[in-house]
């Protein structure tokens, strides 16, 4: 009987902080290697959310499949468990047609929930949760970081749906369990990886050139159509650009679309504040691939 290590099925997966390039060279390889590229992105799922996610255009995709983008509505939900479900779909449909599986993405908590598995054992608590919604992000993230500080730096500490979770489990188990790859003991892929995690001072221009960009190229009308579509407490769900935009748009009313050299104003005063909070994303995806142990 062949042992099961040697079926593993071979991937390749592209990791980094916002802003890395990690699209760019994820094409990259797979133009050169004969592969086919799973998005790892909670919210380019999302039909219509394409300049805050900065979704890859069809010209950038070079002719390379790319799967996982546009394929829900944003007033659906998408978790880690339907990823884990569409991926594992996908790996095995594109390593049977003899084409590298090359996931890429920032949403690094997809990437350990597919390699390590999800936590299953522990039932929703409805009582609960209904008394962690009174609460607000900064209180929640506090609750899970002053009771588990290691799945605390995993946590976008906004994500409220993800936050509300992990003090669901907390509450039954007293820590986050970290996750098992398999039952059987034996990984189900074998991994190579692909870091791209420039110097701080680096990424921070490339962020802010970023934003000044997507500002430039519509972001404060694709966050109004948004808004109009699902409604502010949704948007603040599907991440910083639109919660943080719709926040400005619900205070201000002179966000004005100007050339990344003559922003002014309110618009200005966005554009500074999706930095800092970006930034803060960055470092925690920073942190997140210091643990990754590439040595195995």
């Amino acid at each position: 009987m062949i042992p099961s290590r040697l079926m593993a099925i071979q991937i390749l997966c592209v990791a980094g902080p916002t802003a890395s390039g990690k699209s760019s060279r994820a094409v990259e390889e797979a133009l050169v290697r004969g592969g086919e590229i799973i998005s790892v992105d909670s919210r380019q799922v999302y039909r219509g959310l394409d300049i805050g996610t900065e979704k890859i255009t069809h010209e950038e995709m070079r002719g390379v499949p790319h799967h996982l983008i546009d394929i829900r509505d944003p007033r659906d939900a998408y978790s880690a468990g339907d990823f884990v479900k569409d991926a594992t779909r996908l790996i095995k449909d594109i390593s049977a047609r003899k084409k590298l599986p090359i996931l890429a993405g920032g949403t690094h908590f997809y990437f350990d929930a597919l390699l390590r598995g999800l936590p299953t054992d522990v039932d929703a608590n409805p009582a609960l949760r209904a008394e962690l919604e009174r609460l607000s992000s900064e209180e929640l993230y506090a609750r899970v970081e002053a009771a588990d500080k290691r799945r605390a730096i995993e946590l976008d500490p906004q994500n409220r749906r993800r936050l509300i979770r992990a003090l669901e489990i907390i509450e039954t188990r007293g820590v986050v369990p970290p996750r098992a790859q398999n039952d059987d003991g034996e990984p189900r892929y074998t991994v190579e990886w692909i870091v791209i995690d420039p110097p701080c001072e680096e990424l921070r221009e490339k962020i802010d050139a970023r934003l000044a960009s997507a500002i430039a190229r519509g972001l404060i009308d694709e966050v109004r159509r948004v808004r109009e579509e699902v409604g502010d407490a949704r948007l603040n769900e599907l991440g910083l650009e639109y919660r943080v935009t719709g926040e400005f748009l619900r205070s201000n009313v002179d966000l004005a679309v100007s050339p990344p050299s003559q922003l002014g104003g309110e618009t200005a005063k966005l554009l500074n504040a999706l930095s800092a909070k970006l930034w803060q994303y960055a470092r925690r995806q920073k942190a997140w691939l210091r643990k990754l142990d590439l040595s195995k």
